[in-house]
């Protein structure tokens, strides 16, 4: 199979990567990402108030703000390609699991993703940090396949980002990274620069953020409101009780708004299932642009790394159920990456279309929450919510025992199985 080359049925792909190979390739294609660049500056302004930018909430979680002392990583993936796919890449030096869009499977590009090291690296896109006009831009998923290929450690990232800055970087974003020696940063990057913050330096011990970078022009950028909404929803934790089941049972599924009033969850259910409560979610943590949420829950330090886990729900989070991945397994479930669109996904957004029935770019933006819950009790998120969290108990049993490859390998194909079987059934 020719490298970077997608396996027909395994859901293993192949990639050669790093800049020393593929730089004169990436200069031959500068003219034509140069042109794109200028065009999508000039429609930043405009795009950023109809909410069309990428926009991502992310999350940094160090060791010591969690419950079981592993770290965690979060993002919210929202973007225009909503098809996504999750496959494994076979490298050197790293195998990794890989969040890429369904028609780049190759594995060159990544949006989010663990390797067989325990090292997992995730995006938001940072508007108010400098980009020059004529240089490369938007190769963050070039920079994130290959740091997944070649990186640890967040140590090894750093060193990554120090041997590549230039204006052939092609990067304004802010890269989370967690590691199994304990690692846990946002690194603030733009194509001459960075700036390394570490989750442990912080009182809370984790880095939450959006579409801006602390180091970057105050209250320039994106996704403020979704700033300050998972804000509120951290810091109603405990210090020192996060854990992976909140964040997806509760934090990338959210519908508040730090501003507005919307009825809380525990509300939904005395809802009325034969009109529609609508709520404006252009600026929620779960939108219509989501195309994923992705949750890595990685290892303390002398843990087995092939123990992290990465957790997906492929599509709008409060249209899917989260399935739990690993290195180790070999293969990505195929309801997770075969076909033209994943078949998970095409359910996800069978729901998603009756979640957000209305035509037109600003109507879409409005969502019916009594399709998700109502008293007549025809909505399909408790249920939904119910499968996962015997998900999570059950993943847990697993990684106590000890688990082979080939007993990881099972469970992931028979719990996407099992999720792909319940979404089918919602009518």
């Amino acid at each position: 199979m020719r490298a970077g080359a997608r396996g027909a049925d395994t859901g293993v792909a192949r990639a050669a990567i790093h800049p020393s190979v593929e730089k004169e390739a990436v200069v031959n294609r500068l003219g034509s990402i140069l042109l794109l660049c200028l065009v999508l500056a000039g429609l930043a302004a405009g795009y950023a108030l109809a909410g069309e930018l990428e926009e991502c909430t992310t999350a940094v979680i160090s060791g010591p703000a969690t419950a079981d002392g592993n770290p965690i990583l979060w993002k919210n993936r929202d973007t225009d390609s909503l098809s996504n796919k999750i496959i494994l890449v076979r490298e050197q030096p790293h195998d990794y699991l890989a969040v890429v869009n369904a028609a780049e499977t190759s594995g060159r590009i990544v949006w989010g993703g663990l390797n067989s090291a325990g090292f997992a690296i995730i995006n938001s896109v940072a508007y108010n940090l400098p980009h020059e006009t004529g240089e490369a831009g938007d190769l963050e998923g070039h920079v994130m396949a290959d740091a997944l290929r070649s990186c640890a450690t967040a140590d090894d990232f750093e060193n990554y980002l120090k041997a590549n800055l230039g204006a052939g970087l092609g990067a304004q974003t802010n890269f989370c990274v967690i590691d199994a020696s304990g690692g846990a940063a946002i690194f603030e990057t733009y194509n001459h620069g960075y700036k390394r913050l570490n989750a442990t330096d912080t009182p809370e011990k984790y880095l939450l953020n959006t579409n801006f970078s602390r180091s970057g022009k105050p209250d320039k950028g994106a996704g403020y409101l979704r700033f300050d909404r998972e804000n509120e929803l951290f810091r109603a934790v405990p210090a020192g009780k996060l854990n992976h089941g909140f964040i997806l049972q509760s934090a990338a599924r959210d519908l508040g708004n730090s501003l507005l009033h919307h009825p809380a969850r525990a509300e939904w259910k005395k809802l009325p299932a034969d009109q529609p409560t609508w709520i404006h979610a252009n600026y929620t943590i779960d939108r219509g642009a989501t195309a994923c949420a992705l949750v890595i829950h990685g290892v303390k330090p002398g843990e087995d790394p092939s123990n992290a886990t990465l957790w997906v729900i492929l599509g709008e989070p409060v249209c899917s159920v989260a399935i739990p991945l690993w290195v180790a397994a070999g293969e990505t479930p195929a309801g997770l990456r075969a076909g033209a669109q994943a078949p998970i996904y095409q359910e996800a957004l069978r729901l998603q279309e009756r979640l957000h029935p209305l035509k037109g770019r600003d109507r879409r933006e409005y969502l019916d929450l009594g399709k998700l819950d109502n008293r007549a009790g025809t909505g399909w998120l408790p249920g939904n919510l119910e499968l996962e969290r015997g998900i999570l108990e059950e993943t847990a049993r697993l990684l106590q025992q000890g688990a082979t490859p080939a007993q990881l390998a099972a469970f992931e194909q028979a719990t996407a199985a099992r999720v792909l079987a319940a979404l089918q059934r919602i009518p």
